[in-house]
């Protein structure tokens, strides 16, 4: 009867991070790889076994993480256009497979080692941030203005936009909040107001980002819409389809994304 293998063998595998927040592993970086090469998002989806809205969401996420385009939409080709990546996404994937290829070696050259030392081995994992947020800006703090109660906190992030939250002082304190520092800005897509024309027009939110529609996303009741934003990044709203029907939202569009300072949850690196 042939011996079955019991040892345990060491795997593990690579992930990217940015400020403490989850760029992407091995499915994101194919993912780029597939775009590459068959120029279109949709056909790099189905290749993988992804669909294409979760597509869209982790090139959307990778974009705005990145600092810079990751990937881009390209004139010309069928159907008017297509997807590809920029240089920066380029080399985001020559560079992963090259330290995915480091790792294993490493993975495989410590297996060897620790055989026959121990039956067991204590398998540690990083628990990166989870978070129901649609959208999430690194950036650096700029400005952070004290107040009786709460303090205001402005970060530049991507493009050099820069976003507002009011947070209590305790909050400012206890996460170490200081010009110059790290800072990561969730906002949820239902908190944003999405404005196609402004003139007259006054809000009191003090966030306003503005940017041309990219994708609009109808459902059953509502309907997703992501701005693409000057500058790089973007950001993705909730609407009701009787708001998206009444604004006209379609591709290319002008628009721009309304948020108050409150509904910013601001976040360190751990």
């Amino acid at each position: 009867m042939a011996s079955r293998k019991t040892g345990i063998e060491l795997q593990g595998a690579i992930w990217m991070t940015v400020g403490g927040a989850n760029l992407g592993g091995q499915g994101r970086i194919d993912l780029l790889s597939r775009i590459a090469e068959c120029g279109s998002i949709t056909q790099a989806a189905k290749a993988i076994g992804m669909s294409y809205k979760a597509a869209w969401d982790a090139v959307d996420t990778m974009n705005n993480m990145a600092g810079e385009p990751l990937v881009e939409r390209s004139a010309g080709g069928k159907g008017g256009g297509g997807t590809r990546l920029t240089h920066r996404g380029e080399q985001l994937v020559k560079n992963f497979r090259l330290i995915e290829r480091e790792h294993r070696r490493f993975v495989a050259a410590l297996g060897q080692q620790s055989d026959g030392i121990a039956d067991d081995y204590l398998l540690i994992r990083r628990m990166g941030m989870k978070t129901s947020a649609r959208n999430q800006f690194l950036g650096k703090v700029t400005r952070v203005q004290p107040g009786a109660v709460n303090d205001e906190i402005e970060l530049e992030v991507a493009g050099g936009h820069r976003i507002i939250a009011t947070i209590t002082r305790e909050s400012t304190q206890e996460l170490g909040l200081r010009p110059g520092g790290e800072a990561l800005a969730l906002i949820k897509s239902s908190s944003i107001i999405v404005t196609t024309e402004e003139r007259g027009t006054r809000f009191s939110a003090r966030n306003r980002l503005n940017g041309v529609v990219a994708r609009v996303q109808p459902g059953a009741v509502n309907t997703e819409v992501v701005i693409d934003l000057r500058g790089g990044g973007s950001v993705a709203a909730i609407v009701t389809n009787e708001s998206s029907a009444n604004l006209g939202l379609a591709i290319g569009k002008v628009a721009s994304a309304i948020f108050k300072a409150s509904s910013v949850i601001i976040g360190v690196p751990c």
